[in-house]
C-alpha cells in the first residue's frame, strides 16, 4: 500500500489533476452532471486512456455514496433502469475500443464529444415530444458506448434530460442515479479485464478525497431557484476544461 501510495503521489501532473476534480465535485453537486465533461479532458493530458477512465469510474463510486440517498427518492427509478439496462449492453464494445484506438485519437473524441455536448446545452436546444421505450434504449446504449470509450458516462443522457421540460430537481436525481449504475457497470467489466490494479485504486482514492468534499458542498449549495445560475457557471467551467484538454496543447 505505501508504494501504491508513494506512485499516485507522483502522478505526472496530479496537481492540476485534483484541482479539476474538486471543481468537479462542485458542479456535479449542485447540478448533478458535469464530472466527466470536466475532469476526463485534464487527465487525458497526464493519463492513459485506460486509467483515465478506471479513475473516473473508481472516483464517481465514493461521490455517489454521498449523493444517492437523496436523489434515491426524487428520481424516476424506472426509466433510469430501462437507460442502464442499455448501457449494460455497448460499455463492453466501448472498453474494446479504447484498448484498440490511438490514445490522441481518443482525446479528440472527448474533445467533440464535450464540446457537442456543450453547444447544445448553451444553445437552449429544446426536445418537444416524448421519447418512446426503444429510443430511451438508444441514449442508454449511446451513454454506455460512449463511456466505456472516452470516460464520458453523461452526455447522451444529459442532453437528454436537460432537453426535456423535467424541473430540474428530477433532472439532477436522475442524472445522479444513472452514473452511479454506470460507474458501476464500467468498473464491473475493468475487473474481468484484470485493468484495475492497486496503483490505479490508490490514484482513486487520492482524487476521491476532494471530490467527495465538493460534492457536498455543491449539493448543500443547490437551490431550485438559482437553476440559470448553476448552469451557466457549469458551462463556463467544462468550456475552460475542453478547451484546456486539446491536443494542439501537448
Amino acid at each position: 500500500m505505501p508504494e501504491a501510495l508513494g506512485t499516485a503521489l507522483a502522478t505526472p501532473g496530479l496537481p492540476w489533476l485534483l484541482l479539476a476534480i474538486g471543481v468537479a465535485g462542485i458542479v456535479r453537486g449542485f447540478t448533478g452532471f458535469g464530472t466527466a465533461l470536466i475532469f476526463v479532458p485534464v487527465a487525458g493530458i497526464f493519463l492513459a486512456p485506460q486509467v483515465v477512465v478506471g479513475v473516473m469510474m473508481l472516483t464517481g463510486l465514493v461521490s455517489s455514496a454521498a449523493l444517492l440517498p437523496r436523489a434515491w427518492g426524487q428520481a424516476d427509478r424506472r426509466e433510469v433502469g430501462l437507460l442502464a439496462l442499455a448501457a449494460v449492453l455497448t460499455v463492453p464494445l466501448g472498453l474494446w475500443l479504447m484498448t484498440r484506438l490511438d490514445p490522441v485519437l481518443i482525446r479528440w473524441c472527448v474533445a467533440v464529444i464535450a464540446a457537442i455536448t456543450l453547444a447544445a446545452l448553451i444553445s437552449g436546444w429544446r426536445f418537444s415530444g416524448r421519447v418512446n421505450r426503444p429510443q430511451l434504449a438508444g441514449i442508454g446504449a449511446a451513454a454506455g458506448g460512449i463511456g466505456g470509450l472516452t470516460g464520458l458516462t453523461g452526455p447522451a443522457v444529459i442532453l437528454f434530460y436537460l432537453a426535456g421540460q423535467s424541473v430540474a430537481q428530477r433532472v439532477r436525481a436522475n442524472t445522479i442515479l444513472f452514473l452511479a449504475a454506470l460507474d458501476v457497470v464500467i468498473v464491473a467489466n475493468l475487473l474481468v479485464r484484470g485493468t484495475v490494479t492497486a496503483g490505479l485504486v490508490t490514484l482513486a482514492l487520492v482524487l476521491a478525497v476532494p471530490y467527495l468534499i465538493t460534492s457536498l458542498i455543491g449539493q448543500a449549495l443547490f437551490d431550485p431557484r438559482h437553476e440559470r445560475l448553476y448552469r451557466w457557471a457549469a458551462y463556463a467551467v467544462i468550456g475552460l476544461a475542453v478547451l484546456s484538454g486539446l491536443p494542439l496543447w501537448t
